[in-house]
């Protein structure tokens, strides 16, 4: 299927800057990503315990096996702490992982060098374990043990709201994964990048809603109505689409994608200067807007 090339100065392609009609919005610093050569490496390591096995007796061929699996979990664990460590950090207010998956990791890579390193003695592989675990630990650090808070207390109202604005921003983010999804399904490289602007513009009231909780009652329907609006209209777009398209849906669906990430970057500049005079006005004007797309918001 031949694909439309989209650039600079394509028909459809976003104005200088990048931004949004509705203004600029401040977008979260750009974080170097934990999980990355260091971590992949350690799914490397014990495949050489799994190749030496072949040339071993039955029993050692038994030991290496065991601790090419010890390890390999060991690697998935830290991979797994690596992406939650990185989430935490990402968040002004957070809880901490339910699960200290980086420092089970460590105890995991101790373990599995323990019994790679098994001849018969203990000395040796007690050495291997401690030093696996200490190096384990010295590499990529413990899990983060403490929940955190924007104002540094730990409240239980506080804890509450914390949950609460998970929840929703978990919701939220399925929204958006979903309207990826689909519209990546038409092919169409030019609407992707539109979806991609507009998730990047809800995640950044997502950020507002996580530094400051108490804006989660001006920003909820914003983040679970209207995302499910978005949501259910890319749906119906998409399947026009699959079945020949049509352009004036076409230009309907970017004119309703317009319209709601110009109403969101508006929003989160309200909320980052505290400002909800306009709250119920926008809310009126996303409300039409998605009527007239068929897509309910009650």
């Amino acid at each position: 299927m031949a694909e439309r090339f989209g650039g600079r100065f394509s028909p459809g392609a976003p104005a200088p800057g990048g931004g949004p009609r509705g203004g600029p919005v401040r977008r979260a610093p750009v974080r170097r990503a934990r999980v990355g050569a260091r971590s992949n490496l350690l799914f490397v390591v014990p495949l050489i315990f799994a190749a030496r096995a072949f040339f071993q007796p039955p029993a050692a061929m038994a030991t290496d096996l065991a601790a090419t699996a010890i390890l390999l979990l060991a690697a998935w664990l830290t991979r797994e702490g690596l992406r939650a460590h990185e989430a935490y950090d990402a968040r002004p207010v957070a809880r901490r992982p339910a699960i200290p998956r980086k420092i089970f990791a460590a105890v995991l890579t101790g373990a599995g060098l323990a019994v790679a390193g098994w001849a018969g003695e203990v000395l040796a592989p007690a050495i291997f374990a401690v030093l696996g675990a200490a190096l384990h630990l010295a590499a990529f650090g413990p899990d983060p043990l403490r929940d955190k808070h924007a104002g540094g207390g730990a409240g239980e109202a506080e804890l509450f709201q914390t949950d609460r604005v998970a929840r929703v921003v978990a919701e939220g983010e399925g929204h958006l994964a979903a309207m990826a999804a689909a519209i990546r399904a038409t092919g169409d490289r030019v609407l992707v990048a539109r979806v991609e602007r507009f998730a990047a513009t809800a995640r950044a009231m997502f950020r507002i809603v996580e530094a400051d909780p108490r804006d989660l009652t001006a920003a909820r329907r914003y983040l679970g109505v209207y995302l499910q609006g978005a949501r259910d209209a890319t749906a119906k777009y998409a399947e026009l689409a699959l079945r020949g398209g049509d352009p004036k849906a076409r230009a309907d669906y970017v004119a309703l994608i317009e319209d709601l990430e110009t109403n969101f970057a508006a929003r989160t500049e309200a909320l980052m200067r505290n400002d909800r005079t306009d709250l119920d006005v926008e809310i009126g004007v996303l409300r039409d807007r998605l009527a007239r797309e068929g897509v309910r918001t009650e």
